[in-house]
């Protein structure tokens, strides 16, 4: 083969090789770019599927947990949880006030027979009607828990002064509580209190009463210092 020959084909060669390799990088590119375009609208119909999900979770989360909200409305939006927060808040209770009466001492009036004084009461505070106090008595219209409370203050010189409260229930008496308290006798004027208080369950019509077990008895009759009151639990 002559030489000039020769080279014709040699560059026919390399001719063919180089288009060969254009077209395997074009169709390299074509086919990147094809399979990028495909991902990117794989990745958009993935986001509006996604939205779709998100936007059906929060209606059945607002038609599960709100009961009464329209799905129309956004558990996200400002009047969605206007809504929710006014159906969520609880309810207040109403405030149930008790009965009591606190009494502050009127008098006092000894029995030597029975070696007892007895106090005589004013009320001082009350509230509700299922409480009645005469004199030296309370009455319970209303039955129930109560709460009883008392205080004394004594300015005899006997060593030992206390006092008595005292439940009458058809014929029955029961001393339901006792204070006792040690005076001062080497001092020129003894003074001392006895506070005292309970729970007890009292029955419409019992009457209660406070009595000091001595006649006569020297009691400080000021509201501060001596008082006995009552109030339903």
């Amino acid at each position: 083969m002559p030489l000039f020959e020769c080279l014709r084909w040699q560059h026919a060669q390399l001719c063919d090789g180089g288009a060969m390799l254009k077209w395997s990088v074009l169709v390299y590119v074509v086919g990147v770019m094809v399979a990028l375009l495909h991902l990117h609208y794989t990745h958009r119909r993935m986001l509006t599927e996604l939205q779709s999900v998100r936007s059906e979770c929060s209606n059945l989360h607002c038609y599960y947990c709100c009961p009464g909200t329209s799905l129309s409305l956004a558990c996200g939006s400002s009047r969605g949880k206007r809504d929710v927060s006014s159906q969520r808040k609880p309810r207040r209770k109403r405030q149930k006030h008790g009965m009591f009466l606190h009494l502050v001492p009127a008098s006092t009036y000894s029995y030597d027979d029975r070696d007892t004084t007895v106090l005589s009461w004013a009320v001082g505070r009350s509230q509700g009607a299922g409480l009645q106090v005469s004199g030296d008595s309370i009455t319970v219209v209303t039955e129930g828990l109560y709460f009883i409370y008392s205080q004394v203050l004594y300015e005899d010189s006997a060593t030992l002064m206390g006092h008595v409260i005292t439940k009458r229930h058809k014929g029955a008496e029961t001393k339901l509580m006792k204070c006792m308290t040690i005076m001062s006798p080497n001092v020129s004027k003894p003074l001392n209190t006895c506070y005292t208080a309970g729970i007890h369950f009292l029955e419409s019509g019992s009457v209660l009463e406070l009595s000091v077990p001595r006649a006569p008895a020297k009691l400080v009759l000021s509201a501060p210092a001596t008082f006995m009151g009552i109030y339903s639990l």
